[in-house]
């Protein structure tokens, strides 16, 4: 199966694709539509692909005593945790309002289906991807009934284990070949010490016919663009309009500055991944042209002499002559015409040595 799938209508991830920038607004709206309109523009303006939020329905995620627990948090929107969840939740109707908007401003729009429910809901919505949170990963019914939606999928891995994470990989397999896995660590906000990015290279390794992404809980910008040099495909990232809003996943988020500037690292590293071949670049050849050395004539050769190595030396050269890493295969071959001392050893010196600077065998 392929490593690059589409994700969103007309936007491929995986191989040289670029990697696919998630704006997680989550719940960081407080309720608030206008807010989370304010939120989509501003991950639309600072270049990101995608904007997300959280869907829930409440009595599917949660039981009766969960929600009915007194809930004091300096967070709270609510006495209870079911208060306090329901002033966050925006209805159907509400849902259909954001899509439409991020669609008229041009920006993907899609969000975790947090319960089975939700995920009937999103797609009957229509999202172009489903979202799997971590919370998710190891509930096995829910992942088997998402899958067989038939939309690709992008799958968190907090809290997991590789054992875990292999079964979920043959899971989604059996029911939807489209699908990535995050590298992410459950914490809010993530200290730099738990990142663990060297999980990345062992997903590549284990899962290597997906792509493998990042979504992170760190501060900044640094480690998310790390990950993008390790080869993650898709990067989620938390947004807020300002960090020091209420609501316990703001200190985790990047600010409008912060979006914008990972968004523009991480385009600047994929620009100089390159293509990993290596060979002297255009952009080089001035440096060669004014550095590169040279085989040169240690003193005078006359013509039909077979060349040893003492007499030949390596400079910086006029005009340029037979490169230093072919030295050793001069040696027992003929010089055609007489060389002065310091004279460029050209190819056209040399019987058996062609033009082009590779010696004939």
């Amino acid at each position: 199966m392929p490593l690059t799938f589409e994700l969103c209508p007309g936007r491929m991830i995986g191989g040289s694709s670029p990697c696919f920038i998630i704006a997680e607004i989550g719940q960081n709206h407080q309720g608030d539509l206008d807010r989370a309109k304010e939120m989509i523009k501003m991950a639309k303006d600072c270049g990101a692909d995608c904007a997300k939020f959280q869907k829930s329905e409440l009595d599917h995620k949660f039981n009766k005593r969960a929600l009915e627990r007194p809930y004091a948090s300096k967070h709270s929107w609510g006495k209870t945790y079911g208060e306090h969840k329901s002033h966050l939740e925006f209805s159907h109707e509400q849902y259909r309002e954001l899509q439409k908007y991020a669609e008229e401003i041009g920006i993907f729009f899609t969000a975790s289906g947090m319960d089975e429910m939700a995920v009937e809901f999103l797609h009957e919505l229509g999202v172009p991807f489903f979202k799997v949170g971590s919370g998710d990963t190891n509930n096995f019914p829910y992942l088997e009934k998402t899958a067989k939606k038939g939309r690709p999928m992008v799958v968190s891995s907090g809290m997991q284990s590789m054992d875990t994470m292999h079964r979920v990989y043959r899971t989604l397999k059996q029911h939807n070949p489209n699908f990535a896995i995050l590298q992410c660590t459950s914490a809010y906000p993530l200290d730099a010490e738990d990142v663990n990015l060297r999980v990345i290279a062992e997903y590549q390794k284990e899962f290597p016919d997906i792509p493998i992404g990042y979504s992170g809980h760190e501060s900044g910008i640094s480690i998310s663009v790390a990950a993008v040099a390790l080869g993650a495909k898709v990067i989620e990232r938390h947004v807020t309009l300002d960090k020091t809003s209420k609501g316990s996943d703001h200190a985790a988020s990047l600010e409008p500055a912060e979006l914008a500037e990972l968004v523009r690292s991480v385009r600047l590293v994929e620009r100089a991944l390159g293509s990993g071949v290596k060979a002297m670049l255009p952009c080089e050849k001035p440096c060669h042209d004014k550095l590169g050395k040279s085989v040169v004539a240690k003193a005078r050769i006359p013509r039909n002499t077979v060349l040893t190595l003492d007499m030949l030396a390596v400079k910086v050269a006029e005009p340029k002559g037979v490169p230093p890493e072919d030295i050793f295969a001069l040696v027992g071959r003929t010089v055609i015409e007489d060389t002065e001392e310091d004279d460029s050893i050209t190819p056209e010196l040399v019987d058996g040595y062609s033009k082009k600077g590779h010696v004939l065998r």
